[in-house]
């Protein structure tokens, strides 16, 4: 199983490098609220893109992905659970549209 803090500390910054066109792409900010793991914020509106995990307050962001930890480390393994998961409640999204975007980060 994939885990949460390797994800956001050395999988996405990675993919940063790898894909700098991810931000063009994409053009939104992140927030991850993972029950149990931590907040986190993914940067994909001010190039090169950023990832960060959140003391404190969380910043505002253009979609706000709810899920527990668990669950989101399911979803790092097989991304299209996470449609599953938001069919029954256990992944929510501020945004729709733009947790669609999110087959890009996780593919």
């Amino acid at each position: 199983m994939a885990e949460t803090r390797e994800f956001f500390e050395k999988y996405m910054p990675e993919k940063l490098v790898e894909k700098p066109n991810l931000v063009n792409e994409v053009k939104a900010v992140f927030r991850f609220d993972v029950t149990g793991a931590g907040i986190w914020v993914i940067d994909l509106k001010t190039p090169p893109g950023a990832v960060s995990e959140v003391v404190g307050d969380p910043p505002p962001a253009d979609c706000v992905i709810t899920v527990g930890k668990a669950d989101w480390e399911t979803v790092l393994d097989k991304p299209s659970y996470a449609m599953q998961l938001f069919m029954t409640g256990k992944l929510k999204a501020s945004n729709i549209g733009l947790a669609m975007a999110l087959q890009k980060i996780l593919g």
